[in-house]
C-alpha cells in the first residue's frame, strides 16, 4: 500500500508546546554582508579520510560538545481567541503545542506559549530556527546553553522553506560552523541537537536515511490555490522549497529549529518535521538542508527577504509510466510541462518536452533537487542546465529571474510583507452582511474568507471573522485594513471583530507583526 507521507508528517510537530565562528563585513557600498564561517582544512586533521573522528566509530562526544553551546530553547509568548474550550483546538495543534498551549473557557482572549529551539550563526546574536516556531510571537525568549536569558527579536521569516532569523543583543556568542549538506552521503552518522520537551540540550544520534525528499507540506495552501499536486519551482514568489535530509535521529516537539551536525560537529540541516501518526517520534525526521538556510538567513538578514532565482516553468516529476505518457526516451529527470510568463527557462532556449537532468552538472532526479539547485541562486545568476531532447543532453546557459520575470534584486513590499504576516485571504461584506451587523451598531468591517497558518491561525481565529477595528481605528474594506496596517511592521497592533453567527460577542487580541 502506498504511504500517504502528508496524512503522517506534520509540519511544526517539532515544535514543543509550548561556523565555531560568524563573522560580518561591511562592503565597499556600506551594506551589511553576513558571511558564515566554514571549517578551516588544518582543522580536519583530527579526522579521517571519511570525515569520522579517529578512534571507535559511532563516537558522537566531539559533535556534542562543538553544537551544544550553539543550540539555544526559545519560548515563544502569543495572544489567541478560542471559539468556545480547550476542545475546539485542533488535534494536530494539541499534539504540537502540548499542555502549554491556551487555556480552555469562554470564547475570548487568550495567552499561550510554545516553545522550540535555534542555532547560533554569527557571534553578534544571529540565530537561525523554524518560521513555525516564531509565527504569532508577541514576545521571544531566548535561554543560552549557560542559562542566561535574553529577549530576541524576529529579522526576518521565509515561510517558503519554513526558516527564519531572530537576533539577541549580544556579543562573542559561540556560532556553529556551516556544513556541506550537498555531501552528506546517505548512510552517514549524524547529531541533532535541541530541546524536546522542554529538556534543554538534548543530544541524539542516527543516520541519514535520505536526501532531497519533497513532502508538500510547507504551504500546502498555496499548492491547492495553483492546483499543483506537489510543490514546484513555476509559480510564484513564495512557491515552497522543500528538500528534506530524512534521519532517524530521534526528534520530539521542541527539536524544530535545532541543529542536525556531522560528526565533525558541522551544521548540515535544521530539524523541522517528523513522519508520525501520533505527535511523537515514530522512527523518521527530516531537517532543511543547511545549504538552503546559509542561503536564506543570509538573504534575511541582508535584505529582509530572500532572493531566489527562478526558471519559470511549469514541471512533472517522470516515471517510466509517464515517460511514456509524454513520449520521451528518459524516465528520470524532470520533465518540462509549460512557461510562466517571462520565463528564464524559454529565454535560454529550454522547449516544452526536454527534460531537465542536471544542473550546473548535479544529476536532478527530482522536483525537490531541481527547486534545491535553482532556489540556491539569486535572480541573474547564469546557470547551466542540461536536458534531454529526443534521447539525447545538451548544454544551455540560463539567466535566472525574480519572480516578476526580472533580473533585479527585489526589495521587500513592507505593505505585502505586512499583509502575509497574517496569513489570511480577506474580502469586504456584502449589502446583506453589512445591513445584519448595524442591527448590532456595527458599521462594516472585513470578513476572513480563509486562514493559510500565519499569525491569525496562531490566535486560533477561524474563517468567517469580521475585523472591524485595528488600534481602536473602524476598518470598512480590504483597502482600509491594509492602510492601516501600513508601516506597522515590527509593531505591536490590537484587532477588534466578531463572528456573524454571534454578534453580540467582541474578541479582542493582539500581537507584533
Amino acid at each position: 500500500m502506498k504511504t500517504n507521507w502528508k496524512a503522517l508528517v506534520l509540519v511544526g510537530l517539532l515544535s514543543s508546546a509550548s561556523t565555531l565562528a560568524g563573522f560580518k563585513l561591511l562592503s565597499s557600498n556600506g551594506d551589511r554582508d553576513v558571511i558564515f564561517k566554514e571549517s578551516p582544512s588544518e582543522s580536519l586533521a583530527r579526522f579521517t579520510s571519511t570525515g569520522s573522528p579517529t578512534g571507535a566509530p559511532g563516537d558522537f562526544v566531539y559533535a556534542a560538545e562543538a553544537t551544544t553551546p550553539t543550540v539555544v530553547h526559545i519560548k515563544s509568548t502569543m495572544a489567541r481567541t478560542s471559539r468556545g474550550g480547550q476542545g475546539d483546538i485542533p488535534d494536530i495543534f494539541r499534539d504540537f503545542f502540548g499542555d502549554d498551549f491556551g487555556g480552555g473557557g469562554s470564547r475570548g482572549p487568550q495567552s499561550s506559549e510554545a516553545s522550540g529551539s535555534g542555532v547560533i550563526i554569527s557571534q553578534d546574536g544571529y540565530i537561525v530556527t523554524n518560521n513555525h516556531v516564531v509565527e504569532g510571537a508577541q514576545e521571544l525568549e531566548i535561554t543560552l546553553s549557560n542559562k542566561s536569558k535574553l529577549r530576541a527579536k524576529v529579522v526576518g521569516t521565509d515561510p517558503s522553506t519554513d526558516i527564519a532569523v531572530i537576533k539577541v543583543e549580544s556579543k562573542n556568542l559561540p556560532a556553529i560552523t556551516f556544513g556541506n549538506s550537498d555531501a552528506v552521503k546517505v548512510g552517514e552518522w549524524v547529531v541533532a541537537v535541541g530541546n524536546p520537551f522542554n529538556l534543554e540540550s538534548t543530544v541524539t544520534a542516527g543516520i541519514v536515511s535520505a536526501k532531497g525528499r519533497g513532502l508538500g507540506i510547507i504551504g500546502q495552501s498555496q499548492n491547492r490555490r495553483y492546483g499543483n499536486a506537489k510543490p514546484t519551482a513555476a509559480t510564484t514568489g513564495d512557491s515552497p522549497l522543500e528538500s528534506f535530509i530524512q534521519t532517524d535521529a530521534v526528534v520530539n516537539p521542541g527539536n524544530s529549529g535545532g541543529a542536525l551536525v556531522n560528526l565533525k560537529g558541522e551544521l548540515i540541516g535544521i530539524n523541522t518535521a517528523i513522519a508520525s501518526p501520533t505527535g511523537s517520534f515514530a522512527g523518521y525526521a527530516f531537517a532543511v538542508p543547511s545549504s538552503i538556510v546559509k542561503k536564506v538567513s543570509g538573504d534575511l538578514i541582508k535584505f529582509g527577504n530572500v532572493q531566489r532565482g527562478y526558471l519559470g516553468i511549469s514541471l512533472d516529476e517522470l516515471d517510466s509510466r509517464k515517460a511514456e505518457e509524454y513520449g520521451v526516451k528518459v524516465n528520470d529527470g524532470v520533465y518540462v510541462r509549460d512557461f510562466t510568463e517571462n520565463s528564464a527557462a524559454k529565454a535560454g532556449g529550454i522547449t516544452k518536452g526536454d527534460v531537465i537532468v542536471k544542473v550546473d552538472g548535479q544529476n536532478t532526479h527530482s522536483i525537490p533537487e531541481l527547486q534545491q539547485s535553482i532556489g540556491l541562486h539569486k535572480p541573474g545568476d547564469k546557470v547551466v542546465v542540461t536536458v534531454n531532447r529526443n534521447g539525447a543532453e545538451k548544454d544551455l546557459n540560463v539567466t535566472l529571474r525574480n519572480r516578476t520575470g526580472g533580473s533585479d534584486i527585489l526589495k521587500r513590499d513592507e505593505s505585502a510583507a505586512v499583509m502575509s504576516v497574517l496569513g489570511a485571504q480577506f474580502g469586504n461584506l456584502n449589502d446583506q452582511e453589512k445591513q445584519r451587523l448595524t442591527r448590532y451598531k456595527v458599521d462594516g468591517g472585513v470578513k476572513v474568507l480563509s486562514i493559510d497558518g500565519g499569525k491569525l491561525a496562531r490566535t486560533g481565529v477561524e474563517e468567517g471573522f469580521i475585523i472591524t477595528k485595528v488600534n481602536g481605528k473602524p476598518v470598512k474594506s480590504v483597502k482600509e485594513l491594509e492602510a492601516t496596517l501600513e508601516g506597522k511592521a515590527e509593531s505591536m497592533v490590537q484587532f477588534e471583530g466578531l463572528y456573524a453567527d454571534a454578534p453580540y460577542d467582541v474578541y479582542s487580541f493582539g500581537f507584533r507583526l
